[in-house]
């Protein structure tokens, strides 16, 4: 008989722990090489866990919801079905809510005041390590922590629950559910709630207004990276002041050059060519020509990291609705048709929820292409912390003045919107608009003689 242990594996280099959302085998299941065993979330993404062994899985040491460090033994598989195996001791913080897990990187708070030496653990209510975490550097004893009221499952204090309660704290006040259950023969309202987002070195607290729920409305909870989503995009905007600046490009070459070369393309290359690696290879010239584009601000906000390697994220539309930004890493050297393959790689990876955590890090600029859902603009929102985002919409035939030597005329050209969201601590409209300006360019002066 032979056992091995599944380990939780490693996910990328800022990816210390990983939350267990659902387990696809039960103990005493049989399993194959590759086969999955569980599905794993981390604040960036969602994974599946193959087994690098074939046997039965023996024993499960961690249950759905609990929050495993990377490198911990999470499960036992052996070549013998009727193995046994002693219960190895957990290594990772004990269960903890979805929510708070995959926002717990993103969270922190003013320095204690006064150290607390309280053990939260003699308490007997249940309470997960990040708010723990919070209660211990605020300087919250146990009985003042057990006196919150707690919005989670079974009455639990949630990271909002803790973070809403810090600024009434001196008032001895408690957090109330932020609903209640729709009836259909009364309109509840739901009390306003608070919530942080951290600017710099400061906190600011965000009034939620109060929501009426009517007879026959549907309550749906947001899923995990919904809420991931939610919460990056209401910091981006505390964060950054933004400012959007636009330009109409004539992508006439461009589009004419993709529909006579696609086919051929596609044959050769066992590749479809869409417009995003054209776009894609537009902005990386342009961010070579204005490097300051390709920065971010650090956490005190006073200094400037201008970032050697430029990184395009795309982000992609998921099944579920939701989106997801994979990063091609050094654009700037790649060819058109490395940049095609990679775009389509990470494509197909999006949407079958296959991409690992280090393909959606390190992003220095951003595109997303608003024209896919057959809108000509949009005001995306920065992805910190990097300073700038650029969207494309759709392209639509227009009739244009054309000059030529022998005079004006009118001709039918293709046009298409560029938007270009960007942080005005630093970045102004002069930086702003002339690196817009030379993205069009790029993209309007496309060699129709071009081969790939």
């Amino acid at each position: 008989m032979a056992s091995f242990d599944l380990i939780m594996p490693k996910m990328g280099e800022s990816v210390a722990e990983a939350t267990i959302i659902k387990w696809s085998k039960n103990e005493g299941d049989k399993i194959k090489i590759d086969e999955t065993v569980l599905e794993i979330a981390t604040d960036k993404v969602d994974s599946e866990i193959p087994s690098p062994f074939e046997g039965t899985l023996v024993k499960r040491l961690f249950n759905e919801g609990d929050v495993v460090q990377v490198g911990a033994v999470i499960g036992v598989i052996s070549s013998d079905a009727n193995a046994t195996v002693a219960e190895t001791p957990k290594t990772a913080a004990p269960e903890t809510k979805k929510e708070e897990t995959a926002t717990a990187a993103s969270v922190s708070v003013s320095a204690p005041t006064t150290a607390v030496s309280n053990n939260y653990g003699d308490s007997t209510k249940f309470y997960s390590p990040l708010v723990k975490s919070i209660a211990k550097e605020e300087g919250i004893s146990i009985a003042e922590l057990d006196g919150i009221k707690g919005s989670g499952q079974d009455g639990r204090v949630t990271k909002a629950d803790i973070l809403a309660y810090l600024p009434n704290r001196n008032k001895q006040t408690a957090v109330a559910p932020t609903s209640q259950p729709a009836t259909q023969t009364t309109t509840t309202t739901a009390p306003a709630k608070t919530s942080s987002a951290n600017v710099g070195d400061n906190t600011v607290i965000v009034n939620r207004p109060a929501v009426s729920v009517g007879a026959g409305d549907e309550i749906i909870e947001m899923d995990r990276m919904r809420k991931i989503i939610a919460d990056n995009m209401v910091m981006s905007k505390h964060v950054a002041p933004h400012v959007t600046s636009y330009v109409e490009a004539d992508v006439t070459n461009l589009v004419q050059w993709r529909d006579k070369v696609k086919k051929d393309f596609e044959k050769r290359e066992g590749e479809k060519l869409t417009f995003t690696p054209l776009f894609i290879e537009c902005v990386a010239k342009a961010i070579k020509d204005f490097p300051l584009i390709n920065v971010s601000v650090d956490q005190t906000g006073t200094k400037i990291i201008k970032r050697k390697n430029i990184n395009i994220g795309m982000a992609a539309a998921l099944p579920t609705g939701n989106l997801i930004v994979p990063v091609i890493k050094n654009a700037d050297e790649k060819n058109l048709l490395g940049i095609t393959k990679s775009v389509n790689d990470l494509a197909n990876r999006a949407r079958g929820n296959k991409l690992t955590p280090d393909e959606i890090q390190g992003g220095t600029f951003t595109l997303t292409n608003v024209g896919g859902f057959g809108n000509v603009m949009g005001t995306p929102i920065i992805l910190q912390p990097q300073v700038a985002i650029l969207a494309v919409g759709s392209i639509k035939k227009k009739p244009a003045v054309i000059e030529t030597p022998q005079g004006d005329m009118i001709g039918i050209r293709q046009f298409m919107f560029l938007s270009l969201s960007y942080d005005h601590r630093v970045v102004d409209g002069s930086l702003g608009g002339t690196f817009l300006r030379r993205v069009a360019d790029y993209m309007e002066n496309w060699d129709v003689n071009r081969t790939v």
